[in-house]
């Protein structure tokens, strides 16, 4: 499927928009459910990661074939690693089979996992066969994805003796291990995040234990871009909490630089997204290390506004469902920009005009199509395999009809 985007001059007036629950929140919670038979989950995400973690989860022998969910490729394998007498081969899509994950396979390995490659060292996929993790205590590299820190994480309190993770080095997105761990507290798990280190109790059962998952904040950011980009919209989306779990949260903060004006409305769950009428475009600098989902959002929306921005704490884009920072500085450059990639870092320059007509490529990334849709408010563009959306927000395009964009799907 493609999406055409034609260009949207005015918007609808006020919207409302229910978005689906959190990936990232939803995900965790289904390993903790796997484990934990008593926890039940409201408002989980409808997103094809979480359908596809749900489906495995179930099936829990046999081939398990995950195609691009790279956070299920990840606590599938902690998962099964502690899963007596489990036996199953985890695979997903030839990207997936491209993304590294022997760091992770060697922390189980340590605590005593049965784990082998069946192809390439270090990649998908996997032969898995569950035992009894005895061992207590794991060292990884600090500065990798945080998955593979909430990987084990999650699985800690299942271990007979608990789990301590010593990371060594700069930790990457600790608001993603802050999530778990606050998930893991939610169960009543006793768990401590010092320094580089975190200690998580045993816990044999879990009983009756309900937990809500918050709307999810990356989806969010898709909003938050069009209001920046738009005249004067006002957009209401729900159900979201001030004190969020999620570090993207950090949008609120992000584009108030760029002249999104956040309203919480605590009694509704809801936020209000309104354009700041006072607001002077210019250049922005962020570090995104804590939110590096964000970053093709954010440039995308600089792009529109026209305005310079320099994006760092980016290095684990690479690795993602594409690399993403080649794929943003290829298509940001059909459409006119000019745009520098490093292994941690984009730079965009102020852009004079915006190409009309491109056919924006999406590499399999969900991301990419919701982060360049947007700029139907700037261009009229294309967007391939539009249908990627369904890994993480499967009504994306009717949410876009709804505020009035125009969105010809073919």
């Amino acid at each position: 499927m493609i999406a055409v985007l034609s260009r949207t001059q005015n918007l609808a007036g006020h919207s409302d928009i229910k978005v689906t629950g959190s990936k990232s929140e939803s995900n965790r919670l289904l390993i903790l459910k796997g484990l934990y038979p008593g926890i039940t989950i409201k408002n989980l995400s409808h997103s094809d990661d979480s359908v596809v973690l749900t489906k495995a989860l179930s099936s829990g022998a046999g081939e398990i074939d995950i195609h691009h969910a790279g956070t299920a490729m990840r606590f599938l394998t902690a998962y099964f690693a502690t899963q007596k007498d489990a036996n199953v081969l985890l695979t997903g899509s030839s990207r997936m089979q491209e993304r590294p994950i022997g760091i992770l396979v060697d922390a189980l390995r340590s605590l005593g996992a049965e784990i082998t490659y069946e192809k390439e060292p270090g990649f998908p996929p996997l032969r898995i066969h569950g035992k009894t993790l005895k061992k207590n205590k794991v060292i990884v590299a600090a500065n990798v994805s945080s998955q593979y820190i909430s990987a084990l994480m999650l699985i800690a309190p299942s271990l007979p003796k608990g789990l301590t993770i010593e990371m060594d080095g700069v930790i990457t997105s600790i608001p993603y291990i802050n999530m778990t761990l606050a998930l893991l507290h939610q169960i009543g798990v006793e768990a401590v995040f010092s320094n580089n280190c975190i200690r998580i109790q045993p816990k044999s059962t879990v009983e009756n234990r309900a937990v809500t998952v918050e709307s999810d904040w990356s989806s969010a950011s898709y909003f938050y871009s069009i209001v920046a980009l738009s005249t004067d919209a006002s957009i209401t989306i729900s159900s979201y909490k001030k004190n969020s779990l999620q570090g993207d949260a950090a949008l609120v903060e992000l584009y108030s630089k760029l002249g999104v004006l956040t309203t919480f409305d605590e009694e509704k769950d809801s936020i209000t997204l309104s354009k700041n009428k006072n607001f002077i475009p210019q250049g922005i600098s962020f570090n995104l290390v804590d939110t590096p989902d964000i970053a093709q959002t954010i440039a995308v929306s600089c792009f529109g506004l026209g305005i310079a921005c320099d994006l760092t704490g980016l290095h684990t884009l690479k690795i993602k469902e594409t690399d993403r920072l080649k794929a943003l500085q290829n298509e940001l450059e059909k459409l006119g920009a000019s745009v520098k990639v490093t292994n941690d870092s984009l730079q965009l320059a102020p852009r004079e005009m915006i190409q009309q007509d491109v056919e924006i490529a999406t590499y399999h990334d969900h991301r990419m199509a919701m982060a360049f849709a947007p700029l139907g408010l700037c261009a009229s563009l294309t967007i391939l395999d539009a249908e990627v959306v369904s890994k993480s927000f499967p009504s994306f395009w009717e949410d876009l009809e709804t505020l009035g964009i125009t969105v010809n799907r073919k």
